[in-house]
């Protein structure tokens, strides 16, 4: 998915080259080995999502983006680039966008206090934005804690809903894209009521791109992925699809007989064959094309001062669904 590319804002991919080196700068600290291992996975590239889209609410492309702009956009990166760093313990993971995982090459020490450092930093640049935003990101921050916790708590579950489901996403990937949205739009100094309107555009956006990720999961190849197909299975963490296919009455009691434990190769292809076997992943599809429609109300509704930002966005949110099943 090519983020400026969808948004086609006219100072955007400006703006975001302007980025790169700022968002490197953030993270100097003079060490040697930890601006290392801070630099890994900027380094190693990466959609910057968050930033882009802090970065379009601010200026909708009409405009260079601000100094207060960019390190709005640098904080929620920051804050993004960390939770990668403690997910990838946590998953033991070893690839991250197609390079070794920083658990893998330095250890699981190594990458949570590298994480945190990246926090550090990211609350730094918020309090120089002012207290709204020092607030709101430590609340995101708490909402992003909440969402992993409630996943970590459910993980190899066959008890857990869709409610569970959807309230944790909403609490690990959609209040960051929330965030991003809104800073963005209180660097720019927007009206409130636009404010609003943006907020709740991050909020669906990332529903839509978190429920699109967990189908990805069982549909994808590493090389789409950057990290191994079927992760979240093997892992026990029971996404969207995998609930629905759980609820169907011909596959589910075989799937059922597969989860509830670690799963190896074999069984994991297995499982990611009889979800796609369901009408599950259609099903899902029509999940994240509600929040589709809400988060494109709520861009119309933020900027008919500025209809190319609410084109920009709604083409965003198409982007995220075209090309899966039932599209």
């Amino acid at each position: 998915m090519n983020v400026t590319e969808l948004l086609s804002l006219p100072s955007l991919e400006r703006d975001l080259a302007r980025l790169e080196p700022l968002l490197r700068d953030s993270v100097s600290s003079g060490d040697i080995f930890l601006d290392e291992v801070v630099t890994h996975l900027i380094d190693a590239g990466g959609k910057r999502l968050r930033p882009s889209l802090a970065l379009a609410c601010a200026t909708a492309g009409a405009q260079e983006a601000s100094g207060d702009d960019l390190q709005g956009a640098i904080a929620v990166e920051l804050v993004h680039l960390a939770s990668l760093y403690h997910d990838d313990v946590m998953d033991e993971a070893v690839i991250r966008r197609n390079v070794e995982s920083v658990n893998a090459r330095w250890g699981n020490l190594v990458a949570i206090v590298a994480g945190d450092f990246l926090l550090a930093r990211s609350a730094e640049i918020a309090a120089s934005l002012g207290t709204e935003v020092a607030a709101l990101l430590a609340n995101t921050l708490g909402r992003l804690c909440q969402g992993q916790v409630s996943e970590v708590r459910s993980a190899y579950s066959l008890e857990r809903t869709e409610q569970d489901y959807l309230a944790a996403i909403d609490g690990k990937t959609a209040a960051l894209m929330a965030t991003s949205c809104r800073i963005g739009a209180i660097t720019a100094g927007l009206p409130r009521h636009q404010v609003e309107a943006l907020t709740t555009f991050g909020r669906c956006f990332g529903m839509v791109f978190q429920i699109r990720d967990d189908i990805l999961d069982v549909i994808g190849t590493q090389s789409e992925l950057g990290k191994p197909a079927g992760q979240d299975l093997a892992e026990g963490i029971y996404t969207l699809p995998v609930l629905r296919a759980l609820a169907d009455p011909e596959s589910g009691p075989e799937l059922r007989t597969l989860l509830g434990q670690p799963l190896a190769q074999p069984e994991r292809d297995k499982a990611r064959a009889i979800v796609t076997h369901t009408t599950a992943i259609e099903d899902s599809v029509k999940q994240g094309r509600r929040y589709a429609e809400e988060a494109i109300r709520a861009a119309q509704k933020a900027d008919r001062s500025r209809p190319a930002l609410a084109g920009a966005l709604s083409s965003l949110v198409e982007g995220l669904l075209s090309g899966l099943p039932g599209s």
